[in-house]
């Protein structure tokens, strides 16, 4: 496996430090806009051939550019790409985008939003539920008070 980001910033030491987390390598994904604002250019730095790539981001919303990084993903090799946000937002094409894409295999979020009609409408996605993690750090914050 190899974990990678088409974000910078946070997004990029999270990967990182989930890469040393987990012992697997890294990949990034640099992405150029044009003038719309637009994805225009994306650029690999990573080896990814025959892995399982799994791409990490705090956030997916129509999906445009996580499914422009599967793409480069598998076009430089990937085995696979799964996908796994913290929040799936999924507005507007998103979830039709995910399921006709060829290069994206599992798309997984968290509860952080209700998934409950996604999960009818689309058998990529996945969800984790984060109810018990929340709700013990709730708990600590009551106990220390």
């Amino acid at each position: 496996a190899v974990v990678s980001t088409q974000s910078t910033g946070g997004a990029m030491k999270r990967v990182t430090q989930l890469s040393e987390l987990l012992d697997v390598p890294f990949a990034l994904i640099h992405k150029e806009r044009g003038a719309d604002g637009a994805v225009s250019q994306m650029t690999l730095v990573g080896d990814v051939v025959g892995r399982t790539a799994v791409i990490v981001d705090d956030m997916a919303d129509t999906c445009g550019t996580v499914l422009k990084a599967a793409g480069l993903l598998k076009a430089k090799g990937a085995g696979s790409v799964e996908a796994i946000m913290t929040h799936g937002v999924l507005s507007g094409p998103a979830l039709d985008r995910i399921s006709k894409d060829s290069c994206i295999d599992r798309f997984i979020v968290t509860n952080t939003l209700c998934q409950e009609q996604n999960l009818q409408s689309c058998s990529k996605l996945e969800v984790i539920s984060v109810t018990d993690l929340l709700a013990s750090h709730i708990l600590k914050l009551v106990d220390v008070r």
